[in-house]
């Protein structure tokens, strides 16, 4: 996870993932992103990732491509939701929707693998019952 500090961006990493709940990772998101934006992450911290989430739909952005840390494999870029149109078949229904998009190492992840990644993604994120089953 990338964080924005008054010192720049920081990426702190979140250890066996996993193994958590989507609370086990609200909770850990809070206190790491105080810990980061005080300065207070140590090197360890900051060390072992191998994919990342940037999130700057706060500022605004709707749409970016975001860039691989090296040595990750792959980051997912979230921008900012707004209500749209959706066509349901019938008509025209407002639809909250949030852009992402996944940038990856084609050395590492298949193109196929990625799409199908983002797929996942967002039928997860299109129906929010199914990150607590």
């Amino acid at each position: 996870m990338a964080v924005d500090t008054p010192n720049g961006l920081v990426v702190p990493v979140f250890k066996d993932v996993n193994k958590k709940s989507v609370t086990e990772l609200s909770r850990e998101l809070t206190t790491i992103s105080k810990k980061a934006r005080d300065g207070k992450l140590t090197a360890g911290e900051m060390q072992g990732g191998c994919f990342t989430i940037s999130s700057i739909g706060g500022l605004g952005t709707t749409h970016f491509a975001p860039i691989v840390n090296a040595p990750e494999v792959a980051i997912l870029g979230v921008s900012k939701s707004a209500m749209e149109p959706v066509w349901n078949g019938k008509e025209f229904v407002p639809r909250l929707m949030m852009p992402i998009s996944l940038s990856f190492d084609h050395r590492v992840i298949d193109g196929a693998d990625g799409a199908r990644f983002i797929t996942i993604i967002n039928n997860m994120l299109s129906d929010i019952r199914r990150l607590v089953m």
